[in-house]
Formats: structure tokens, C-alpha cells, sequence
């Protein structure tokens, strides 16, 4: 079967609503595994997230670039995660969508725009802390100020919503969609007779590359310099401390390798099969590899509360001292739990670990009553 024979599945963009009653790849490869998966995804993105803006809001109080960047990241990666219930009850029933056109474009594309909104601002993340460290002390007291950051932040968002929204306008269906067999969504579709699609996609590949280099040379030359400073003066009190950032940076590197690179190397294939004649088994393989190194890609909102830990010392005090609250509390239970069994339950003799620190005077009063009582 060829790519001429596929073509009767008519489409009008990635995010459409489309139907076809003779698919030529198989919609129901992955669907329970892809369901459980988001799901996970879903419940660990959405508690790191929330944690991490009510840490940003509550409790940091510093003001700086890096902390704006990382609020911005929070919230798309939010946002990205509200859409993945869309998905998760999509796949379960079978890859069906019964929620209406609208509703899939509106979900589909603003699932796309908040995973690049979050890897444009992982790339200024990096050309910041670049800045910092490489250059003077004047450019590093303009970058500390939030100004700057916060109007390349707004800039970002308003680029992102100009490409979707042109995405989300209601187009006339094809004739051949009008006779609708299975409703889907979030599918694989051709775009012959809507390639600008494809170029849209094409342009955010080549935005994609480029973070991904200034990501790569702006880190790699932090962690060098770092390790470098580290290595050739190893008695100065902030050499370990220069060893740790230039780690941090490496795993910022490699988590947003391991997240979006194997996605965009997939989608270069992808965009290409939807353009040209194809056969439906090359297809099909695309159509797989994409939703395999999508889900990477929506792996990140939950693998970024992590990098929060790493970058924000407000976040890390905030998620230590949580989990010092919850050892104490289980601390104490099982201590009151073994001093209860052990212990005499007796009006004078009855003792526990918070006793410890009375008073000797209070001590030594307890101990002549008791010496009474007992005579």
C-alpha cells in the first residue's frame, strides 16, 4: 500500500479533528501503555509544579533573572500538564475522541506551545548563567535585576500565541472528512493540501536546534571554567562549591537532551512523511517514533522540578524542610508507639523523651514524690 492510497484520510493540520474510514497506520498501537504513562506523568508533573510555584510565590523572596525563568518554566509546564487528561482519556478509549473539533485543536496546540515555550526558556536560562559568569560585574548587575527578564519572558509568550492562534481557526472540513467513521485526534495525518503546516513545523525544528546549541556551547564553556578554576586553585573556600555548579550544569544539559532531542530528531522524518508519498509502512513507523519521543518530551514537566531543586536554594530549603516535617513526624509516632508498650502507666511514674529536657530541679522534685508515695 503506498502513500497515494493513505491519502484518502483527509486532513487540514496536526491538531485537526479528522476521520478516515480506511486508516493507513494502526491507531491502536500504544494506546494502554501511552494512557498508564501519561497518567504518571500527569500526577508527578502536576504536584512538582505546583510545589515549585507555591515555593516561587510563598517563599522565595530573591528577585533575580533566573528566578523569573524558572516561574515562567513552572507555569507552561502547568499548563502543559492540564492538557495530558485530554490525552490520557483519549487513549483509553481507544483512541477515539468524542469532545469535538474545537476542543482537540484547542488542547493539541496548546499542549505544542507550552513545551516550547519551556525549552526557549531553558535556552535563556543558560545564555543567563553564561553572562554571569563570563563576563563583567556591569553586566552581571544588569542581569540580576528582573526587568530585562520579565520583558523577554512577556516576549516569548506573545510570540508563542501569535503561531497558535493561526492553528486554532476553524477551517471547512474536506469532503472526504464528511463522512466521518472514527473521530480522532492527536494523530498522524498527511498535509498535502496544507503545507504551510508543515513549514510552521519546520521553522520551530530550526528554533528548536538553535537553543539546543547556545544551550550546549553556553553550558559547556560554565562547566569547563568551573572546573578548570576548581582544578588549579583547590584551597580557595568556593573551589568544591564551582565543582558542584559545573555538575549542575552538565545534568540541566543532559536532562533537556534526554527530553526534546530524541523527539526533534523524529520529527525531521516525521514532517517529511507527511509531505511527500510515503508507503504506510514507513508511516507507521513514524507515526510510533513520534508518540514514543513525544511522551519524552512531556516527561520533562515532571523531570523540572528538579532542576528547580538544583537551581533554587529556596526551592531546595522549602522541599528539605518538608521532608525533614514528614521523618520527624514518623519519628515520633513510632517512639510514642514504643514508649507506651514499655513504660508503667502510672500517675507518678509515667515518663516520655520530651521529659528529657526539664529541668534538673523539676527531675529531682518528681523523685522525692515518687520515694513518698512509695512509703
Amino acid at each position: 500500500m503506498t502513500g497515494n492510497t493513505s491519502t484518502t484520510s483527509a486532513t487540514t493540520g496536526e491538531m485537526n479533528f479528522t476521520a478516515t474510514p480506511e486508516p493507513c497506520v494502526d491507531h491502536g498501537a500504544l494506546q494502554s501503555p501511552l494512557a498508564v504513562l501519561y497518567t504518571i506523568i500527569f500526577v508527578l508533573g502536576l504536584v512538582g509544579n505546583v510545589v515549585a510555584l507555591l515555593v516561587f510565590f510563598c517563599v522565595d523572596s530573591k528577585k533575580n533573572s533566573v528566578r523569573v525563568f524558572l516561574i515562567n518554566i513552572a507555569f507552561a509546564d502547568l499548563l502543559l500538564v492540564v492538557c495530558l487528561p485530554f490525552r490520557i482519556l483519549y487513549h483509553s478509549r481507544g483512541n477515539v475522541w468524542t469532545l469535538g473539533p474545537i476542543l482537540c485543536k484547542v488542547v493539541g496546540n496548546l499542549f505544542y506551545m507550552n513545551m516550547y515555550i519551556s525549552v526557549t526558556l531553558l535556552g535563556l536560562i543558560s545564555v543567563d548563567r553564561y553572562l554571569k559568569i563570563q563576563r563583567g560585574a556591569r553586566v552581571q548587575h544588569r542581569l540580576r535585576t528582573t526587568r530585562w527578564s520579565t520583558g523577554i519572558c512577556a516576549v516569548v509568550w506573545t510570540v508563542a500565541f501569535a503561531f497558535t492562534l493561526p492553528l486554532l481557526i476553524p477551517q471547512n472540513p474536506p469532503q472526504s472528512d464528511r463522512h466521518v467513521a472514527v473521530p480522532r485526534c492527536f494523530h498522524y495525518k498527511k498535509l498535502h493540501n496544507a503545507e504551510w503546516k508543515a513549514y510552521i513545523n519546520v521553522f520551530v525544528l530550526v528554533v528548536f536546534w538553535l537553543v539546543f546549541v547556545a544551550l550546549v556551547v553556553s553550558y559547556g564553556k560554565i562547566a569547563l571554567k568551573l572546573l578548570r578554576a576548581s582544578q588549579e586553585k583547590p584551597d580557595l573556600p568556593n573551589a568544591s562549591r564551582y565543582t558542584r555548579t559545573a555538575r549542575k550544569s552538565f545534568f540541566i544539559l543532559f536532562l533537556f537532551t534526554a527530553c526534546f532531542v530524541p523527539y526533534h530528531m523524529v520529527r525531521v522524518f516525521y514532517i517529511k512523511t507527511q509531505i511527500t508519498d510515503t508507503t504506510c509502512f514507513w508511516q507507521g513507523v513514524a507515526d510510533k517514533a513520534n508518540e514514543v519521543a513525544l511522551l519524552l518530551s512531556a516527561l520533562n514537566s515532571c523531570l523540572d522540578p528538579v532542576m528547580y531543586f538544583l537551581l533554587s536554594s529556596s526551592v531546595r530549603k522549602e522541599v528539605l524542610r518538608l521532608v525533614g516535617n514528614v521523618c520527624c513526624v514518623r519519628d515520633v509516632g513510632g517512639a510514642s508507639g514504643s514508649s507506651s508498650s514499655l513504660e508503667p502507666d502510672s500517675k507518678n511514674g509515667r515518663t516520655t523523651r520530651g521529659q528529657a529536657s526539664v529541668s534538673s530541679h523539676l527531675k529531682e522534685k518528681t523523685t522525692m514524690d515518687s520515694s513518698h508515695a512509695g512509703t
